[in-house]
C-alpha cells in the first residue's frame, strides 16, 4: 500500500512539473528524474516550513496543496504577509542560489502538502537548461523591484536574452544606461542638431531651467525640419513632441512596451529616485528581445492601405504563445491583446477620417463588455458606441448625423474584414440607437438605472464597462463620471443588479463534481464564459458601480475594491486569484484552438485538464459562492 501511495505523489509531482512554468516545455526525461528526486512532505496548519535567516535550506519546495504565506517581521515586532504561494508555486528558490539561508518566514497557512526538491538536483537542472535560468533571473529581477521601488537603489541586473521573458524580468532602468541629453525650449535646431551628433544621441529632452521637462526632439523631427525648409536657427520648441510620457526605471520593459504601443509613440523618459534618469527607446525593447510584440506594432503602423490592417490580427497568437510558455500571466496577456485590437482599431479609423474628412463636432470611439473591460481573447466580436459633443445647431447637428453614420458604418465593416465578428445583437456603432450625443448618452443610462428591468441589467453588463478608445477621450471620461454618480445614488438599481449576480450557480455537484452538458455536440463540456468568468465580472462590476469606482477592468476592480476597504482584503484576493486563473485557462483552451485551425470557443472538457487544474478550478468556482454570499449580506439579497 505504501509503495502505490509513493507512486501516485510521484505521478502527482510529475503532472505538476509537466503543467506549470517553469517546469513545462523541459524535456519529459528530465521532469521524469526531477519528480523521482522529490520526498513528499506533509505540514500542519500553522507550521513553519523554513525560518527567515536560518541555515540549512538544502531543498526546494513546489507546493502541491494547500497554502503558504511569507512572513517578514515589522517594526513593532507584528508580522508582515509578503505574499502567498498555493499549488504549483515555488519556496525557496533565491535562499538556494546564496547560501540557504531564506529571506523570510514561511508559514502553512492550512494544511499544506509540498514536494522537496533536493537542492542539488534544483541548480544542476538550473544550470543544464537555460529556460530554467532565465525564468529564476525574472524571479530575482521582480524582487528586487518589489523591495526597492519606488525610491531605492540595486546593483542592475544583467538583461536576459534570447527569450520574451526579457519582457518581464528586465527592467527599464536596465536599459537607460546614458545619462539625458537636455537642451533648454529657447535652443537653436542647429545647435540641437550639433549636441544629438557630438553625443551620438538619437533624441534630446527639451526642459526648462526649473527641470520641468516640457518636450522631446528626435532624429525623426530634425530630418522632417530640414524637409520642410524649417529655419534651423528657430527654437527647439517649435519642433518638439510634447508632452512626453515616462516610466519608472524599476517598471518592466513589458510595462514600457505596452505603453509605447498603447500612445504611438517611440520614446519614454525614464525616471528614477533622483528624477530623469534617461531615455528608453522602442529600438532598445527590440534589441533586447530580437523579436517581440513591438514587431507586430511595428507592422500595424507602417501600413498604409486599410486592406493591410485585415491580416494582422491573426498574427497575435504567435506572439501570445511565446509569452504564455514563458509564463506570463493571463491578465498581461489580454493587456497585449486589447493594446493590439486598439492599435489596429486606431488604424483602421485614422484611414477612414483622411477618407471622409475631419468630423464637424468633437467625438469619441468607445469599447464595450470584454473590449472596454481589456479582457479580450481570441474569440471576441464588437461591442462599440459612438459617443459625440452636443450641437446646438440643427444644421450642425443634422451634418454630425450624416458624418458619424458613414464614419460608424465603414470603421464597422472594416473591423469585421480584419478578424473582428459583427455583434449578432447589433451593439454597434453602426447602429443608430448606438450613436448619441454626450447629454443622450448621459439620458439613457439614467433612463436604464431609473427602470432596473432584466433588458436594462443586460446593457448594463456590456455598456457599463464602456472605455473610450479613440477622439476626444474625455467625453467618455465625462460620461463616465456621470453614470458613476448616478449608479452610486440608486439602490433599487444595485439591489437589481446584484440580485442577478445570484443567478448564475457554481458550475459544481453536492460532491464537487464538475457540471458538464450530458449530451449533443457540447457533451462533457462546461461554457466557461457563462458559468465561470461572467459572475466575477459582474460582482467586480456591482460593487464598483456602488462604489464609485471608474476601473473598468475586473481585476483592476477588484484590487481597487480591497484596497479601499470595500471588500475584505483575504476575499479580494481570492477573487483575483480565481478570475485569473480562469482567464488563463479560457486563454490557453483558445490559443490551442486557433493553432489547431479551428474557431475559439468558451467550452472546456475539465476532463482534458491536468489533476492541478482540475483541483484550482474547483476552488476557483467554489470562490463564486463566497462572492454571492458576500452580494447577499451586503444588498440584503434572498438567494432563493
Amino acid at each position: 500500500m505504501a509503495e502505490n501511495r509513493a507512486s501516485a505523489t510521484e505521478d502527482q509531482v510529475l503532472e505538476l512539473l509537466r503543467t506549470t512554468p517553469p517546469w513545462r516545455g523541459l524535456d519529459h526525461g528530465v521532469l521524469v528524474a526531477l519528480a523521482s528526486s522529490c520526498l513528499i512532505d506533509f505540514v500542519p496548519k500553522g507550521d513553519r516550513l523554513f525560518l527567515r535567516g536560518a541555515a540549512g535550506l538544502d531543498a526546494l519546495l513546489l507546493v502541491l496543496s494547500g497554502r503558504v504565506a511569507r512572513l517578514l517581521p515589522g517594526d513593532d515586532g507584528s508580522e508582515i504577509p509578503l505574499d502567498e504561494a498555493g499549488p504549483g508555486d515555488i519556496l525557496g528558490d533565491m535562499a538556494l542560489f546564496r547560501d540557504g539561508r531564506p529571506e523570510c518566514d514561511a508559514e502553512a497557512k492550512e494544511d499544506t502538502f509540498v514536494a522537496r526538491m533536493p537542492g542539488e538536483v534544483f541548480l544542476r537542472a538550473v544550470r543544464d537548461n537555460p529556460a530554467l535560468a532565465l525564468h529564476f533571473l525574472q524571479s530575482f529581477a521582480e524582487a528586487a523591484s518589489d523591495r526597492l521601488a519606488p525610491g531605492g537603489s540595486a546593483t542592475r541586473a544583467a538583461p536576459s536574452q534570447g527569450t520574451d521573458l526579457s519582457l518581464f524580468g528586465t527592467r527599464v532602468g536596465d536599459l537607460a544606461v546614458r545619462p539625458p541629453i537636455t537642451a533648454e525650449p529657447g535652443l537653436a535646431i542647429r545647435d540641437a542638431a550639433r549636441i544629438m551628433l557630438k553625443e551620438n544621441a538619437g533624441s534630446l529632452l527639451v526642459r526648462e531651467a526649473s527641470g520641468d521637462l516640457r518636450g522631446i526632439v528626435t532624429d525623426k523631427d530634425l530630418r522632417k525640419a530640414v524637409a520642410l525648409g524649417r529655419d534651423v536657427e528657430s527654437p527647439v520648441r517649435t519642433i518638439m513632441a510634447s508632452p512626453v510620457l515616462d516610466i519608472a526605471g524599476y517598471e518592466p520593459c513589458f510595462d514600457a512596451l505596452l505603453k509605447m504601443m498603447a500612445h504611438k509613440v517611440h520614446h519614454l523618459a525614464v525616471t528614477g529616485p533622483g528624477g530623469l534618469a534617461g531615455v528608453v527607446t522602442a529600438h532598445d525593447i527590440l534589441a533586447l528581445q530580437g523579436t517581440s510584440p513591438l514587431s507586430l506594432f511595428r507592422e500595424i503602423e507602417s501600413q498604409r492601405e486599410v486592406a493591410g490592417l485585415y491580416p494582422l490580427s491573426a498574427k497575435a497568437p504567435r506572439v501570445i504563445r511565446a509569452l504564455m510558455d514563458t509564463g506570463a500571466r493571463a491578465g498581461h496577456v489580454t493587456r497585449l491583446i486589447t493594446v493590439v485590437n486598439d492599435l489596429i482599431l486606431h488604424k483602421i479609423i485614422e484611414m477612414v477620417t483622411r477618407e471622409i474628412g475631419p468630423p464637424p463636432v468633437a467625438w469619441c470611439w468607445m469599447s464595450m463588455g470584454s473590449e472596454g473591460r481589456r479582457e479580450q481573447t481570441f474569440a471576441t466580436d464588437q461591442d462599440n458606441a459612438l459617443i459625440h459633443a452636443d450641437c446646438r445647431d440643427e444644421a450642425v447637428r443634422r451634418a454630425a448625423g450624416v458624418y458619424f453614420q458613414a464614419l460608424a458604418e465603414r470603421v464597422v465593416s472594416h473591423l469585421d474584414k480584419a478578424g473582428f465578428p459583427r455583434c449578432k445583437g447589433d451593439m454597434m456603432a453602426s447602429n443608430p440607437a448606438w450613436r448619441k450625443s454626450l447629454s443622450g448618452w448621459k439620458e439613457t443610462f439614467d433612463d436604464w438605472i431609473a427602470v432596473p428591468e432584466a433588458r436594462e441589467v443586460l446593457h448594463a453588463t456590456i455598456f457599463f464597462d464602456f472605455r473610450g478608445v479613440a477622439g476626444q477621450t474625455g467625453l467618455a471620461e465625462e460620461l463616465r463620471g456621470h453614470v458613476a454618480g448616478r449608479a452610486a445614488a440608486s439602490g433599487i438599481f444595485l439591489r437589481f443588479l446584484a440580485a442577478d449576480c445570484l443567478v448564475t450557480r457554481p458550475p459544481l455537484t453536492f460532491f464537487k463534481g464538475f457540471v458538464v452538458e450530458k449530451n449533443g455536440e457540447r457533451k462533457n463540456t462546461l461554457d466557461l464564459k457563462k458559468r465561470g468568468l461572467v459572475p466575477f465580472q459582474d460582482f467586480a462590476r456591482v460593487l464598483a458601480l456602488s462604489h464609485g469606482v471608474r476601473e473598468t477592468s475586473t481585476l483592476g476592480r477588484v484590487e481597487t475594491l480591497a484596497k479601499n476597504g470595500h471588500v475584505p482584503r483575504e476575499l479580494g484576493r481570492e477573487v483575483g486569484q480565481a478570475f485569473e486563473f480562469l482567464l488563463q485557462v479560457k486563454l490557453s483552451h483558445q490559443l490551442a484552438q486557433v493553432e489547431a485551425g479551428r474557431p475559439p470557443d468558451n467550452f472546456i472538457d475539465p476532463g482534458r485538464l491536468s489533476d492541478l487544474d482540475r483541483t484550482t478550478l474547483r476552488q476557483a468556482f467554489g470562490v463564486i459562492g463566497a462572492m454571492q454570499t458576500f452580494l447577499k449580506d451586503m444588498f440584503r439579497l434572498n438567494l432563493g
